[in-house]
């Protein structure tokens, strides 16, 4: 991992991160009256700010309606939330049908199609890993390559991800990339991106940044002038930085769904279709990126966050 100065909005928000992360020390809450009054589930999440928003949502919405909630929120990245869940450590956490067609399956060609992919994903998972795929959510996060909006002339006004090879050739001093970790060895991340578009970036040319700081770094041009992105991020338009067309279509579709484990789903699963599919369908981009700014930008909790977005859509209380 490559060290670098951190802004103070860098270190505020790895603070939300850590304080959010005291949630998942196994407390469990809840289980007042309700549909799934006497039913115990351990939520988890990834480790990035909207996969804590996404886990608070599960956990507030199955404490209001009775069940007897573990927190494991901020499990940790997706390799070992994956493993948490195919364990049965946890019960559920939110996934991307992107990420489990690409990484989990080792597909190479996503799926166009929403639905289509989703259901991919659904039947295939459901047969293998015993893993229920519920409605997946309208919004998508897939990822992108950002720059500074202000240094576009300097740059040579790129405005899809082909135009970074011109760079590359033409000028590699300012062809410098962040990213975050499991980007640079995800078949749909670095390597898989560099061969869609038939370039590659010197090595010296990308660092390997904590989420977080890929944004703050690319928006101060130090050590890079281009960052790996989540489409969805409120941290695009709080930096203003624009996002590089996708040309070529080789990033997948990542419309993430509550996954649950057969056993706790097949046993609460009128329950879980009342609670969870008016989520989903309330979950649109516009929803999930106004609540991404607020933890990422304005450094509230995602606790709240999702409390006061479930509370404004009528989901619980």
């Amino acid at each position: 991992m490559t060290s670098k100065k951190i802004t103070a909005l860098s270190m505020a928000a790895g603070l939300t991160l850590t304080l959010a992360a005291c949630g998942g020390d196994d407390a469990s809450s809840g289980g007042g009256e309700g549909s799934l009054e006497g039913v115990s589930i351990t939520v988890g999440s990834k480790d990035f700010d909207e996969q804590l928003i996404l886990g608070n949502i599960s956990k507030i919405a199955l404490e209001e309606n009775g069940a007897d909630v573990t927190d494991q929120i901020n499990t940790g990245g997706t390799d070992i939330t994956r493993a948490a869940l195919t364990s049965g450590e946890i019960n559920t956490y939110w996934e991307y049908n992107g990420t489990a067609w690409i990484s989990f399956f080792g597909e190479t060609e996503p799926i166009p199609d929403r639905i289509e992919q989703y259901e991919a994903v659904r039947d295939r998972d459901l047969e293998d890993e015993e893993l229920v795929w519920m409605q997946p959510a309208e919004f998508n996060n897939t990822y992108g390559i950002a720059f500074p909006t202000e240094a576009a002339d300097e740059l040579g006004n790129p405005t899809s991800i082909s135009d970074l090879g011109a760079l590359i050739s033409d000028d590699p001093d300012n062809a410098t990339l962040c990213v975050e970790s499991e980007f640079s060895t995800r078949d749909d991340g670095l390597p898989g991106m560099e061969e869609a578009y038939g370039f590659e970036f010197p090595g010296d040319n990308v660092t390997v940044l904590d989420t977080a700081l890929v944004y703050t770094q690319a928006d101060q041009r130090d050590p890079c002038n281009f960052g790996e992105v989540f489409t969805s991020d409120g941290r695009i338009a709080g930096l203003d930085l624009t996002v590089l067309e996708d040309d070529e279509a080789f990033f997948p579709l990542y419309n993430p769904s509550p996954v649950f484990t057969q056993d706790v789903y097949d046993a609460n699963s009128a329950e879980l279709d009342a609670i969870f599919d008016p989520i989903s369908a309330a979950l649109t981009q516009d929803a999930i990126n106004g609540m991404n700014a607020r933890v990422s930008v304005d450094l509230e909790q995602p606790e709240d966050v999702a409390r006061d977005w479930l509370e404004e859509n009528d989901l619980i209380g």
